[in-house]
């Protein structure tokens, strides 16, 4: 993911620090070159540089650890907490009826994020609705319109219009019955005078309760100039950083937000509809830092297991913990899985499998892990409904018929076999606990994975 490197590098800086009690003023320069340079590489303004990189000295010289606390983590902390106020709050984004206004150059992401944005605002219970205004790019009608049915969303838009105010005006009132309103606009390859003439007619055509400015991660220190020119133009409220599956650098897009004044409403993490998150600046940081994102992570797996329910009429996620697991359970886990997202990303939300055990990972390894739960699917494919229902039936010589019939190895269909006896003794742990017990048992898990106890608030506590 975009900002890996920064990450990386951040950590990397932190853990010389373990196993100190004390840090003196030498250790303190070391981290803040390190910090600088990290942030410097990642593409952030050299001035926000100084200004963080001041702060965590002063407060790292100056501040006493609480008592028990090591060396590492009270600069971990420190850290955490500069940075989290150099990005500032989330953009509001209230649950009402609102019309939001696009804005940005071509290639920024815009028509993927008014797609995407109608997505999570249709999963939040309201009815979106996007309307394309974008007369110049070719093909600009057609992959909104698609991208709008692969979200389920309501679209609007005229092939064979060419005046984009119209077009807005028209497509307020054919949609006047959703709650709310997503106008994409035409972008450019640089902030010409008639994308800004343009768009101040539509933001005044529109009158938009809120415009956001769409940013590539890859804009670079380019996004400084940019974020200025729009918002003189019509106000930004809040930026849109995309493409954060990517291997850009992505300091631009917070030099952005600082620019404007404004804060960060959404992030772009992939291709599909689904690859979008609410900006938390507490959950992005400790990401960042290898602390994890647990909140993120509940949202995925909820909104997961529920589409994975409502394709499943006859599954229920409770059986499993009542009665047999079967390898259609464990096909329904992996499909829930599938939609919570690539697993690197997921590994990130989890406090300690995140951060620095997937920075000592191969680059490949969570695809390859990917691409293995598919080649389980296929496997799965190949059994009989008995099999599926008891996977103890599966002897040597079904091994080989059902390998043969996947077309993989026989070693793979024993992987799979040791893969859902493994999920069953887990699942048998959880049978007939009450609610007290999985709550303990959830506290112990999280002690255990965090790594930062005793340390309060946040994802320190």
């Amino acid at each position: 993911m975009v900002l890996d490197d920064l990450g990386s590098s951040l950590r990397g800086t932190l853990d010389d620090l373990r196993g100190k009690s004390r840090i003196s003023e030498e250790d303190v320069d070391e981290v803040v070159r390190e910090i600088q340079r990290s942030l410097l590489q990642a593409d952030v303004a050299v001035d926000l540089v100084s200004e963080l990189s001041d702060s965590i000295e002063q407060r790292a010289l100056k501040e006493e650890p609480p008592g028990g606390t090591s060396a590492r983590d009270h600069v971990l902390r420190i850290v955490y907490e500069e940075m989290v106020g150099l990005i500032g709050e989330s953009t509001e984004i209230p649950l009402e009826p609102q019309t939001i206004l696009l804005a940005g150059l071509q290639g920024s992401g815009k028509t993927t994020t008014a797609a995407k944005m109608a997505w999570w605002f249709s999963k939040k219970g309201l009815r979106p609705a996007v309307i394309q205004t974008d007369t110049f790019r070719p093909g600009a009608y057609d992959q909104a319109k698609q991208m709008c049915e692969r979200a389920e969303v309501e679209f609007y838009g005229d092939p064979d219009g060419d005046d984009p105010v119209e077009i807005a005006r028209e497509g307020l009132e054919a949609t006047e019955d959703a709650e709310v309103h997503i106008v994409d606009t035409a972008g450019r390859h640089a902030l010409e005078d008639d994308l800004i003439d343009e768009i101040e007619e539509l933001e005044r055509a529109v009158t938009p309760d809120q415009s956001l400015l769409v940013l590539d991660a890859a804009i670079g220190q380019g996004a400084r100039d940019q974020a200025r020119q729009f918002d003189d133009s019509i106000g930004i409220g809040g930026v849109v950083v995309t493409k954060l599956d990517g291997t850009a650098k992505g300091g631009g897009a917070l030099t952005a937000v600082n620019e404007t004044d404004s804060t960060i409403a959404f992030l772009g993490t992939g291709a599909t509809v689904q690859d979008v998150e609410r900006f938390e600046p507490s959950g992005f940081v400790s990401r960042l830092l290898g602390m994890g994102d647990l909140k993120q992570l509940s949202e995925r797996v909820e909104r997961a297991m529920a589409e994975t329910e409502a394709e499943e009429d006859d599954w229920d996620p409770e059986d499993m913990l009542e009665g047999q697991f079967t390898l259609r359970d464990m096909r329904k886990q992996m499909q829930a899985m599938d939609r919570m997202g690539p697993l690197d990303q997921v590994m990130d939300m989890i406090p300690g499998l995140g951060g620095g055990l997937m920075d000592q990972l191969p680059d490949d390894a969570m695809d390859v892990t990917q691409d293995r739960l598919r080649t389980f699917e296929v496997v799965m494919d190949s059994m009989t409904d008995e099999e599926l229902e008891n996977p103890r039936v599966v002897g040597k010589e079904r091994t080989v018929r059902v390998a043969r019939g996947a077309g993989v190895d026989e070693e793979v269909v024993r992987e799979l076999l040791e893969q859902h006896r493994m999920m069953e003794r887990t699942l048998k742990q959880f049978q007939g606990m009450g609610d007290g017990d999985l709550q303990r048992m959830m506290r112990k898990m999280g002690d255990q994975g965090g790594g930062m106890g005793g340390m309060g608030g946040g994802p320190f506590g």
